[in-house]
């Protein structure tokens, strides 16, 4: 039984936004990424801006808050209460909600979905393939400035390394504080690529290679 469904997790500088679309046109499936927000937002009636700060890939998401507040020292992660500032009177949860809404219909109905947990919500379906991409934080680093405009030259490197770890901790954040569950664990995934080794093309057709032999 081919995958009908691929859930993507990606560290920053590993390629998941580039990945993604090349396996799901590889597959003739939906890529979903930045939709989801905007799907979120109409089914909640808020504005957009609003659901991107519950979103957890959003540059200035929930995950920024829930990171920040995680290095205060007297505030833990997961059954200890996390304070977050009343950014709009719709409940964070809701928004989680919704998401995980959303991310279900597309297993249903087959897609390729990037981020916001989905290894974890769609943890139970025999047709989705769980992929995990990363690689070393110092090749990371790397091909991140590499992928910016003027090959990396207009960015210090200090600089890419601190949106590095700040993306990273935020996308960590978010799923140890809504799932209690940490996303570099491999046990979440069926594969598990290091994507600062394996060209991008290479990896998303052992993505895809995968997804057809499951």
């Amino acid at each position: 039984m081919n995958a009908r469904v691929v859930t993507i997790s990606a560290t920053f500088g590993a390629g998941g936004a580039t990945v993604g679309p090349m396996v799901a046109d590889a597959l003739g499936l939906p890529f979903l990424d930045r939709a989801i927000p905007e799907i979120v937002a109409g089914e909640i009636g808020c504005t957009l801006e609003e659901a991107l700060a519950h979103d957890g890939r959003a540059e200035r998401g929930i995950g920024r808050i829930l990171a920040g507040a995680a290095r205060l020292p007297t505030v833990a992660m997961g059954a200890m209460e996390v304070y977050l500032p009343d950014r709009t009177i719709v409940p964070a949860e809701e928004f989680v909600e919704h998401t995980e809404r959303i991310i279900t219909r597309a297993a249903d109905s087959g897609g390729v979905l990037l981020g916001r947990a989905a290894a974890v919500v769609l943890a139970d379906r025999p047709d989705a393939l769980h992929v995990r991409l990363d690689g070393p934080r110092e090749r990371r680093v790397l091909l991140a400035a590499s992928e910016m405009p003027g090959g990396g030259s207009g960015a210090p490197e200090r600089d890419v390394e601190r949106m590095l770890d700040d993306n990273d901790r935020a996308r960590t954040a978010y799923v140890k504080h809504f799932y209690g569950a940490d996303p570099a664990d491999p046990r979440l995934y069926h594969l598990v690529i290091d994507t600062t080794r394996l060209p991008v093309p290479a990896a998303a057709a052992l993505i895809v290679d995968a997804a057809r032999a499951c």
